[in-house]
């Protein structure tokens, strides 16, 4: 029987077939002697050989407890033999997390990658967060400590198992995902060679603050906005800013603005006439698109126009699909628990009734040290060799595009040459992560891959549709173009 003992993200043989001269072959360990290895503060539950596409694989279950109230699951499938592509790559969560994203582990692992991913250190549902209500540990293994397990346990069990560290290690995550990439690059430098952040919830109490202060206006009197409300807000929108087209491929130079919608004297909102917007609902409007706003300056950006009606748009994430289950959209039942739970540890706090001026800023400043990430200085991650590639939909609905932006200057701003290891794309059309009218299909963990494999920096990216239509990315400030246009990205027109 080979025993492993597993420190640190390093793995010291016990048995001597695993200490391999290098350069010297070796026989792959198997999955069940794998799972018999010992991990600090960990232990594997499970070890079992799947079926992957291009052969198979050991699928591990590792329960971490870096402190007694911690109970970290971890998932771990590494491809035997020549499945393997030699790389491994940490897949994020999503929403408030609570379960392990074992489709998407399978998927990179289907592809070559020995792969990884968490629970975030809690059993939830993705939507609440009452596991968190006196359990300020279970917090810090939500915001960085189930992550940093993960890696080490990953990574570990990689070496148990082919004798030999993985020669690439890659982070890919979006939403909560893309909160935990940044993550990775502000605390762990030299965990990750590359890292993929989709759709960032980095600003994560200020986006909430953002989402609570929305539904407030929401939920003034009159202030609720409907199906065919947002439909008059879409078209609209489209009509002045999509050049005929179905989303909008220059938000920075679109200055919509929705009380083009107002009702005048005598006008109906009824459809019959063509439809307006009363005051109370271009006030709502007005909050969505403009954000949350603290003496009369912008705290934090808004959503924007274009995709309001959208299939997964405004009403699966702020809205819902009706007055009487305006509380089932997404935005409503996270911030609502996010403040609850992660803010004021208060079960029956009303968020639809709470201060959302400066108090809430040094309200949420404990919380902002733990769950956010907005450290812009990335020179230890640069210096580290590593590269980041960070992403966003124009019109997603979750979380305000103009965030990464934001945090794109910061880093401009704040870390010397980070041209040279950081790009931003944005992505007209496209909603949360995916979906929507503009093409927004790319395969960035390849792009990220060739960048660091073979120094091959990405500019031009097509992104892709299901109907076979595309569009090309340039490297953010630059504008999306038609494939096959024939002309280089230009520079974006500056909003205001």
């Amino acid at each position: 029987m080979k025993r492993f003992l597993l420190a640190g993200g390093a793995v010291l043989a016990l048995a001597a077939p695993l200490l391999a001269v290098p350069g010297a072959a070796h026989a792959e360990t198997t999955c069940a002697e794998v799972g018999k290895a010992s991990l600090p503060h960990a232990e594997i539950t499970s070890a079992r050989t799947v079926s992957l596409r291009s052969g198979q694989a050991c699928d591990l279950m590792v329960t971490s407890r870096p402190t007694p109230d911690s109970e970290i699951k971890i998932e771990v499938m590494i491809p035997a033999g020549s499945a393997w592509n030699g790389k491994f790559v940490q897949v994020g969560n999503g929403g408030l997390a609570g379960s392990i994203p074992s489709a998407a582990i399978k998927a990179r692992a289907e592809t070559g990658y020995a792969a990884a991913g968490t629970d975030d250190g809690h059993g939830g549902n993705g939507r609440t967060a009452t596991w968190a209500l006196g359990h300020p540990g279970k917090i810090v293994d939500f915001g960085t400590r189930s992550l940093k397990s993960t890696t080490d346990a990953g990574k570990a069990l990689v070496v148990a198992m082919k004798g030999a560290p993985a020669k690439r290690a890659y982070f890919v995550g979006c939403s909560a995902g893309g909160r935990e990439a940044l993550m990775e690059a502000q605390r762990f430098p030299n965990d990750f060679d590359g890292i993929v952040a989709g759709a960032t919830a980095n600003y994560n109490t200020l986006s909430t603050g953002g989402r609570a202060y929305m539904q407030q206006a929401l939920a003034k009197p009159g202030g609720y906005l409907a199906l065919p409300q947002l439909e008059l807000l879409q078209t609209a929108a489209l009509k002045q800013c999509a050049d005929g087209g179905p989303f909008i491929r220059d938000q920075m130079a679109c200055k919509f603005d929705p009380a083009v919608l107002a009702c005048k004297p005598g006008q109906s909102p009824g459809a019959e006439q063509g439809g307006c917007l009363t005051a109370p609902q271009v006030a709502s409007a007005k909050a969505i698109y403009g954000g949350r706003m603290v003496g009369g300056k912008q705290a934090f950006p808004g959503y924007m126009p274009g995709a309001e009606a959208a299939r997964g748009g405004w009403q699966a994430w702020n809205t819902g699909t009706s007055q009487a289950a305006w509380a089932e959209s997404a935005g409503h039942a996270i911030s609502s628990q996010f403040l609850k739970y992660f803010v004021y540890k208060d079960p029956s706090f009303n968020f639809l009734t709470m201060d959302l001026g400066p108090k809430y800023d040094r309200d949420r400043q404990a919380t902002a040290r733990v769950l956010d990430a907005t450290d812009a200085n990335l020179s230890p991650f640069k210096a580290h060799g590593g590269k980041l590639i960070q992403y966003h939909g124009w019109n997603d609905p979750a979380i305000p595009p103009l965030g990464s932006v934001r945090y794109f200057g910061e880093v401009t701003r704040a870390t010397p040459g980070s041209a040279a290891f950081y790009r931003l794309y944005m992505i007209p059309g496209m909603l949360h992560c995916q979906g929507g009218a503009g093409p927004g299909n790319v395969d960035w963990l390849e792009i990220l891959d060739r960048w660091v494999e073979e120094k091959a920096a990405p500019h031009e990216v097509t992104a892709t549709g299901p109907q076979g239509d595309s569009q090309l990315l340039c490297p953010y400030p630059g504008v999306a173009r038609r494939a096959g246009d024939g002309w280089a990205c230009s520079v974006a027109r500056k909003k205001g």
